[in-house]
């Protein structure tokens, strides 16, 4: 008997806003989708965090037995500036700033994105569509939308219309917005404006002379809506309804609720059985933002290459570091918190490593099938990894106060305890066993803090030659050394 018919997983569903019993469409299957990167830019700490949510749930599902399709698209054209109905692309934008081609920046972005998702060691998606792979579907979709009546066309554009839509269905329900209140809450539209209402968004937009990513439509050249391509991505490979739809809490509104109005206009029917939603990452207590300074890629982190942490952390400890807070909750990212987390992490690996050889007795003194237990029912619960692992961390008690001798655990049990250990640890967290690499870099920051300290005693006392020497031959070793208001740092 496969492993989901055992368990009950509860689900917060974004739509209605509860926990609900998570029951597929189809009885051992799951269809998952969830909006990828936008490949303008280096995939940042925050966008890092969503997609290891829903990595660590594409686990959780896989271990108990679903046979699961997970999409995961690429964003490779018609996501504007801010967002917004009008303006540049962001990736044409990127390609004119740079004076490359629009797919030269899709190809360098998208590959940095993998490299730091197999860094992190996600699993890689069922498939991972592109936007502009779909073009003839999307262009599809906006045909049967104008044909009943819920989208309208003006100067090679078109739009689809809210206000039309919500006299029969209910756009705004997944974010609790009213049209009423929104149309309240915009400005006025301008003559220029194409628009009927300020709340009507782009289903294909028509491409100025300048606009260097365009496709032939029937409406004219043009490039599609930012929010149809989901829509036509998600129907294509997981049907007219699926399961669950994932992405960023930022992503709710518009882009979500623009997803399900294009679906129920095309369809009708409601797209997607159980939304949910990751929140955000914040950096010393704010919010992350390349203006203000608060910001850290995840390649910074790994190589210590940056001016916020004091030492590198391995993509295995970042990971776990991530693990510890749900993923509906906001987690802050500090040097305290992950120094703090690596040491949790460093326990774990030693008492996973540590389980083979523990002595066998006659009777167990830990109760390891209700402990087993008690993993599955955190996952259970809205998939809390919090939990689990405060659970994972019990078994750690146990298994030091059997290396004591306290207690004892029979043959059975510690079997059962190193596999129901390493299913958690590894298979649903995804974390891996870096251990002796970071061992290594604690060790080596110890030597170099070291240095450090001997080419200040130099300096102080005027010995230039060693204290250019220290830096040179570190230098030479790949360690560059930094001489700042604050004292002397260093970076790989």
């Amino acid at each position: 008997m496969p492993l989901y018919q055992e368990q009950t997983i509860k689900v917060h569903n974004s739509l209605t806003g509860k926990k609900e019993t998570f029951i597929p469409i189809n009885e051992g299957h799951i269809g998952m989708y969830v909006c990828g990167p936008t490949v303008y830019s280096n995939v940042h700490l925050g966008n890092c965090r969503t997609f290891m949510s829903f990595d660590m749930i594409f686990r959780y599902f896989r271990h108990l037995g679903y046979k699961v399709r997970y999409v995961r698209n690429i964003t490779d054209a018609g996501h504007l500036v801010d967002d917004a109905e009008d303006g540049e692309d962001k990736i044409a934008k990127k390609a004119r700033l740079e004076q490359l081609e629009p797919m030269e920046v899709v190809q360098r972005y998208t590959v940095d994105f993998h490299n730091i998702l197999e860094k992190f060691n996600f699993l890689p998606p069922s498939i991972e569509p592109t936007a502009t792979g779909h073009i003839i579907e999307q262009i599809e979709i906006i045909k049967d939308i104008l044909e009943k009546g819920y989208a309208y066309e003006v100067n090679g554009s078109v739009y689809f219309d809210v206000v039309k839509f919500n006299e029969t269905n209910e756009y705004g329900k997944l974010s609790g917005r009213k049209l009423e209140d929104m149309i309240a809450n915009t400005r006025e539209l301008t003559a220029q404006d194409d628009k009927k209402s300020p709340q009507d968004f782009a289903l294909w937009k028509k491409a100025e002379p300048e606009h260097i990513m365009r496709w032939p439509s029937p409406w004219g050249d043009g490039f599609p809506g930012w929010h149809l391509e989901c829509t036509a991505m998600s129907t294509k490979y997981l049907g007219e309804t699926f399961d669950i739809h994932g992405g960023g809490m930022d992503l709710k509104f518009p882009h979500h609720e623009c997803e399900i109005a294009q679906a129920e206009a095309s369809n009708g029917k409601s797209p997607v059985k159980y939304w949910m939603h990751a929140n955000m990452l914040t950096l010393n207590g704010k919010k992350m933002a390349k203006s203000t300074g608060n910001s850290i890629l995840p390649g910074e982190i790994f190589s210590g290459e940056n001016d916020i942490l004091s030492k590198p952390f391995s993509p295995a400890m970042v990971r776990f570091f991530m693990m510890q807070a749900h993923y509906t909750s906001i987690l802050d990212i500090s040097n305290d918190a992950l120094l703090a987390s690596e040491k949790g992490f460093n326990k774990l690996m030693d008492s996973i490593k540590s389980i083979n050889s523990l002595p066998i007795g006659s009777k167990s003194d830990f109760d390891v099938p209700t402990w087993k237990h008690s993993c599955y029912d955190a996952m259970n619960d809205d998939f809390n990894t919090p939990i689990l692992i405060a659970k994972l961390f019990d078994a750690v008690k146990h298994i030091n106060l059997i290396k004591e001798g306290s207690e004892t655990i029979t043959k059975e049990d510690k079997e059962i305890l190193f596999d129901t250990m390493k299913s958690f640890v590894f298979d649903v967290l995804g974390l891996e066993d870096k251990q002796s690499s970071n061992a290594d870099l604690e060790k080596l920051s110890g030597v170099v803090e070291l240095l450090i300290q001997l080419r200040k005693e130099a300096r102080e006392n005027k010995d230039f030659a060693t204290s250019d020497k220290i830096r040179d031959q570190l230098a030479e070793l790949g360690i560059q050394l930094k001489d700042g208001k604050e004292g002397t740092t260093y970076s790989l």
